[in-house]
């Protein structure tokens, strides 16, 4: 029992009207890597902002190293060697990464910041974390890795014997995933206790020495890597068979079914050039590649968001001169975009403002929407789709991930579309909404809408394709039968092992 470093014990947390925390109990040990799993809205949050102190504890105990602790705040749990690193990072981008690493505690010499000292260990703090950068350029310079193995360099250099990752790999490469990976272990055999939040299984499996379940803010059990398998997790987590989750169909368009998007050469000298796909009423499209292979940049062409410099978008035969997503909304098309936190939901609006914001642009901003119009809209899609609110005028940012997904789908069916651009909805949302996001598209398909669908998750591109194009190197590597391709063979495309390219 030496080694335990953390015992939380019938930890309880009431919100208005929902008990979030019920009686949880959850023990980290040292050199321990601890995945904490569950759907949205399981509590896994609620448990972590009570240990960090963002919330704090109607009932239970903390025992910290033996020692009963109650955190008032993040920097109080910081100070007593509680660190976490959240999925969105929360630094200072316009500061560089060694003043991110050493800020608010910056080394001082003769009264004045030492930034020759703060500059070589953040240098050596960033090689440990196996990236080899000039930390004296802005964080915002540097991709989304790097920004998070800075946060977790700041954690090291503060020496926090506790390490708390929040969806950390939901905007990794593979290359990417393997460094932090990498990086976990390494801290794991120093002694540190990681507690690791994730919706990837394949990553729990991969790294986690110990799996904690919680679901509807009650803790499910605790195993050990080796003794549940991934279907039983599944069934843990959401309380159903993964047979009833994904009892998915696909929608089949005819062979007379007309082309809604034909796009042919389209692209922008230097970025992405030369893609030519078609999309038919009914059918869904599944765009694969890694991240940065392209996939982003054509499904912004198509939507208007950048200009296609070369090559034509129609839509039901019709050329399109798209200079903006406002002209794409009006053809009838619509667009999720990748990162539903920046460029999708706006956080401070209600969830009923928030679905009628499509519909609003349609009709100008001169002309707004009768509030009983907007109600009755979000009553509709919050029902439809069922979004987890207690109502319509709450804040949409208070909701959880998978629920702002769903509004954001919610917002562009209202604008009843024939095309649905959809870029990573599923990324970063429990296995049950996810399955939800997928039965609502095939939906749509099944209705005769079509629907582009970007995935990083091969599974889910196969399970829901009629056809897959898949990216390689900012080009269309291959176009492939949804229903008669494997994992293999688009992994093969994507490692450049192959050509298959299959004309469908």
């Amino acid at each position: 029992m030496q080694d335990i470093i953390l015992e939380m014990k019938d930890i309880e947390k009431t919100f208005p009207g929902v008990k979030a925390l019920d009686r949880v109990n959850f023990t980290l040990r040292s050199g321990q890597i601890h995945a904490l799993l569950g759907e949205n809205g399981a509590g896994k949050s609620t448990l972590i902002k009570v240990l960090t102190g963002v919330h704090r504890m109607d009932a239970g105990t903390i025992l910290f190293e033996g020692k009963s602790i109650r955190p008032t705040s993040p920097m109080d749990a910081q100070r007593q060697g509680i660190s976490t690193v959240y999925q969105e990072v929360n630094l200072c981008p316009n500061l560089t990464v060694a003043e991110n690493i050493f800020i608010g505690r910056q080394p001082m010499r003769r009264g004045q910041i030492d930034w020759k000292t703060i500059n070589r260990r953040a240098h050596e703090l960033m090689l440990r974390m196996g990236m080899d950068i000039d930390v004296t350029l802005p964080l915002a310079t540097y991709p989304i890795a790097i920004q998070q193995m800075a946060s977790i360099a700041r954690a090291v250099d503060i020496n926090a014997r506790i390490l708390i990752l929040d969806e950390p790999t939901s905007s990794l490469d593979e290359n990417e995933v393997r460094n932090l990976f990498s990086v976990m272990r390494e801290l794991k055999n120093q002694g540190m206790g990681i507690i690791f939040i994730t919706h990837f299984l394949d990553q729990v499996y991969a790294v986690s020495d110990q799996l904690t379940v919680l679901r509807n803010g009650r803790l499910v059990g605790e195993y050990t890597a080796q003794e549940i398998g991934k279907l039983e997790l599944v069934t843990a987590m959401i309380g159903k068979d993964i047979n009833e989750i994904y009892n998915l169909q696909k929608a089949q368009p005819g062979e007379d079914a007309k082309a809604v998007l034909d796009a042919q050469n389209i692209g922008i000298p230097g970025k992405v050039e030369n893609i030519s796909l078609q999309v038919k009423e009914g059918e869904l499209v599944g765009f694969a590649g890694l991240l940065g292979s392209g996939r982003t940049e054509t499904a912004e062409m198509l939507f208007g968001v950048t200009h296609a410099a070369q090559g034509s978008i129609s839509m039901h035969g019709e050329v399109l001169a798209l200079k903006t997503p406002l002209d794409a909304i009006r053809k009838k098309m619509a667009f999720c975009p990748e990162d539903r936190k920046r460029d999708g939901i706006i956080a401070d609006l209600s969830v009923r403002e928030n679905i009628a914001l499509a519909v609003q642009a349609t009709r100008g901003f001169l002309h707004p929407l009768p509030q009983k119009e907007q109600q009755e809209l979000a009553d509709k899609y919050i029902q439809l789709l069922s979004i987890a609110t207690p109502d319509a005028d709450k804040k949409v940012g208070e909701l959880s991930g998978g629920n702002q997904q769903k509004v954001i789908l919610a917002r562009w069916m209202a604008t009843n579309p024939d095309l649905m651009i959809l870029d990573e909805p599923t990324r970063g949302i429990d296995v049950g909404a996810k399955a939800e996001i997928q039965r609502l598209m095939l939906e749509m398909c099944h209705e005769g809408r079509s629907v582009i669908f970007i995935s990083s998750e091969i599974d889910e591109i196969i399970r829901c394709s009629n056809r897959i194009i898949v990216m390689r190197d900012l080009a269309k590597a291959a176009e492939m039968d949804g229903s008669a391709c494997t994992q293999a063979d688009i992994l093969a495309i994507i490692a450049n092992e192959g050509t298959k390219e299959e004309a469908v």
